[in-house]
């Protein structure tokens, strides 16, 4: 199209975003989009979803039953749902400074990142290394009274303590989980018990391995 001198439009990048979503070329799909805005041209809904849906597919960030469901109704829920999308993909690509401003740009334009987007970008900082940036969007995601889930919020959050050796704080998110009166997993009682293990804590690890047992127990 340039080389005919013809300017694309928001159809014409929409059409080329879906193409690139069927195709699961995530980069081109993110290139384009980055390109409409280049070209002032304002991305919509379904620019942004097929954008987005070449990136997050076969990822789902579960939040609880009907959680995607309850959310989606009306022009908010769907530009939400898209914003989560979008920190979903860079979630699976461990991009955790692109997943941090798009939740930065959720509230800018008034949309207050829900379960599902903090979720996915504390997973998207677990992927990337970034232990400290996952505790702390874990940490806003308890000041804005919504409820960690286990799986995809707290244990991505002990996994990027794992990744920074930080046995220490693990081990107080641990903690946390039981203090909210919920669960935690075998999966994060073993990642905290090696970590206080290669720490040389061994009362510690006792401690963990009788709770562990207590859990399996209860199972």
């Amino acid at each position: 199209m340039r080389e005919a001198k013809l300017e694309p439009v928001v159809i014409s990048y929409s059409a080329g975003i879906s193409a690139c979503e069927m195709g699961e070329q995530v980069q081109r799909a993110l290139a384009l989009l980055s390109e409409m805005r280049a070209a002032k041209l304002e991305p919509n809904v379904i620019s942004y979803n097929a954008g987005m849906s070449a990136c997050a597919k076969g990822r789902a960030v579960a939040a609880g039953p009907g959680a995607a469901e309850r959310d989606a109704g009306g022009e908010a829920g769907a530009r939400r749902l898209s914003y989560n999308a979008g920190v979903s993909a860079c979630e699976t690509g461990g991009q955790w400074q692109p997943a941090a401003a798009l939740l930065i740009e959720m509230r800018e334009a008034k949309l207050e990142p829900d379960v599902i987007s903090y979720s996915a970008g504390i997973s998207a900082c677990e992927k990337g290394e970034h232990w400290q940036r996952a505790v702390a969007l874990l940490g806003k995601m308890r000041d804005a009274k919504l409820e960690p889930n286990v799986i995809f919020s707290y244990n991505a959050a002990i996994s990027a303590c794992q990744n920074g050796k930080q046995w220490q704080r693990a081990l107080s998110l641990l903690r946390d989980i039981r203090q909210m009166n919920l669960y935690p997993d075998l999966f994060a009682y073993g990642i905290v018990a090696s970590m206080c293990e290669h720490g040389g804590q061994k009362k510690l690890v006792q401690s963990l391995t009788r709770e562990m047992c207590g859990l399996i127990a209860a199972e």
